[in-house]
Order: C-alpha cells, then sequence, then structure tokens
C-alpha cells in the first residue's frame, strides 16, 4: 500500500491508472477504522481494480461545540488494517493540503432540503461539510465508483443527489451496516462509551426493529408511533433526538401510501450521540 499525502502525488497517480484502463474504487473515512470500513474497503475492491481510501477528520462538518479535537485519530493501526485488506493507496492529506485558503475562505457544495432536516436540524452546517469535503475528494481522485456505509443514512442520500445534481461520473455504493453480535450498529464513536452505556446501546436497534415489525403488520398512524417510541426510549436512559418515519428516497414525511419506507434514529447516552436505521419495505 502506497500513502500519500498531496493532491500533487494523487493525481500523477491518477493519469497513470486512467492510461492503464484501470477502474478506480473510493472508500472516503475519518479513520478509527472498524470492521464496517472494512467492508467497504471489501466491497471496493471486488468491484475495481484499484482501491484508493482516505483518511482525513473534516473540520468542516464538525460544530463549534462538538468532538473535532477529541475526534479517535489511531493512524497507524488504521494503516495495518487497510493493508491487510489490499487496499492500494491510503490519501492522507492535512486540513492544509484540503484547505489551502482556510476555512473561512473555502468554496462549499450544499444540496438543499435534504441537508437541513433530521441530523441537518440537530447539525447545522454538518452536511455542508460533508458535501464540500466529498466533492473535493471526488475531484481529487477521479474514481468510477465510490462507497459509503447505510449507517449514515442521511450522508449517503445527501451524496447521491450531490452526484446527481452536478453531473458527476461517479457511481455510489451504499454498504449495508455492520453490527456486533448484540445488533449495535458499527461506530467510531461507539469507543466513547462506557461500560453501562455500551450494554443500553443495542435498544436502539432492539426498538428501532420492534417499531418496523409494526409497520410491517398495518400500523399507519406514524406520530403516534413516533411517540410511542421516543418514550420508550426516553425510559430506557437515553436522550432522543428524533424518531423519524421518513419516505426511503426522499427523506420526506412518511404518507400512509409509501411502501419504501425508513426509521431513523438519533438519541444521545450520556455525552454520546448514536444514530442508526433500517429500512422497511410494505
Amino acid at each position: 500500500m502506497q500513502t500519500i499525502e498531496s493532491i500533487a502525488q494523487l493525481r500523477t497517480l491518477r493519469k497513470q491508472w486512467y492510461k492503464e484502463g484501470k477502474t478506480v474504487a473510493l472508500v472516503p473515512t475519518m479513520g478509527n477504522l472498524h470492521a464496517g470500513h472494512l467492508t467497504l474497503i471489501a466491497a471496493a475492491r471486488e468491484t475495481c481494480d484499484i482501491v484508493v481510501s482516505s483518511i482525513f477528520v473534516n473540520p468542516l462538518q464538525f460544530g463549534k461545540n462538538e468532538d473535532l479535537a477529541t475526534y479517535p485519530r489511531t493512524i497507524e493501526q488504521d494503516k495495518t488494517a487497510l493493508q491487510q485488506h489490499a487496499t492500494d493507496v491510503l490519501f492522507l492529506p492535512s486540513v492544509e493540503e484540503m484547505y489551502p485558503r482556510g476555512l473561512d475562505q473555502q468554496t462549499f457544495v450544499e444540496v438543499p432540503e435534504i441537508s437541513s432536516i433530521l441530523c441537518g436540524a440537530s447539525r447545522p452546517g454538518h452536511f455542508r461539510g460533508v458535501a464540500t469535503v466529498v466533492n473535493k475528494l471526488f475531484n481529487m481522485v477521479q474514481p468510477d465508483h465510490a462507497f459509503f456505509g447505510q449507517k449514515d443514512y442521511q450522508q449517503l442520500q445527501v451524496i447521491r443527489l450531490m452526484a446527481q445534481d452536478l453531473s458527476l461520473d461517479i457511481e455510489i455504493h451504499g454498504v449495508a451496516t455492520q453490527r456486533a453480535e448484540d445488533g449495535l450498529a458499527l461506530s467510531s464513536r461507539n469507543g466513547y462509551l462506557n461500560a453501562h452505556e455500551r450494554q443500553l446501546a443495542p435498544q436502539i436497534p432492539q426498538m428501532m426493529n420492534q417499531l418496523k415489525a409494526e409497520l410491517v403488520g398495518g400500523a399507519k398512524d406514524f406520530t403516534s408511533l413516533r411517540e410511542k417510541y421516543t418514550q420508550q426510549l426516553r425510559s430506557a436512559g437515553f436522550a432522543p433526538d428524533y424518531i423519524h418515519i421518513r419516505d426511503a428516497i426522499t427523506l420526506a414525511e412518511a404518507s400512509p401510501q409509501d411502501q419504501a419506507l425508513v426509521i431513523l434514529v438519533a438519541a444521545y447516552l450520556g455525552t454520546t450521540r448514536l444514530i442508526d436505521n433500517t429500512t422497511v419495505t410494505l
């Protein structure tokens, strides 16, 4: 595996791959890799000749009171994991390389409407930061395919719409959420949980699956269902941010006539914000 830190090096490699007729996959990450990330690498490896993974903790998508400074950085372990999973190139840029004019002067990309709901309402500016950095990575790597986890469902939809709206010739792949044995969605932020919180955390997917079963069983009063499961989470020791039942593509409020739905959950456990989702086909 080759580790590079500059855009110029990356572009030199990309020109070489183009001449050789190689297909290129990109797996963007913020590091602190777990089995979910490595599933993305495996999917990319099966699809393309060249697999590029990036590790960049993007300051543009963190709010003022969020965990940018404390976000876990495990570069050496990440390098080992990527190498073991046959990654060809690790792109490891600095903040200065990514944003040479500084964050305040950076041109940004924003996908309207979908970026301001759900997690976008709780984290203003977050998806603008995501869309901007992913678009920059797309321009740098020029991949044929890009791979993202479905755990960050709203993020995946934002990126798909961005690629569509900007006419990017990149196939966006969503890869199924990877879970621990007790059902908790794998996340870099799970490491923030203490032992007691880690025992409680699987109640999120358990309650989410109970809600899914009610929808499949014919329940249509979405407002009452949201209130019921929000209260269950609160009683279990969580501080719910939201539980929503939405159209699986647009993330608009679901109607009783919709057949492709997604349940989206965000809740705090202690100081840790956990998110999860599951799709529902009626």
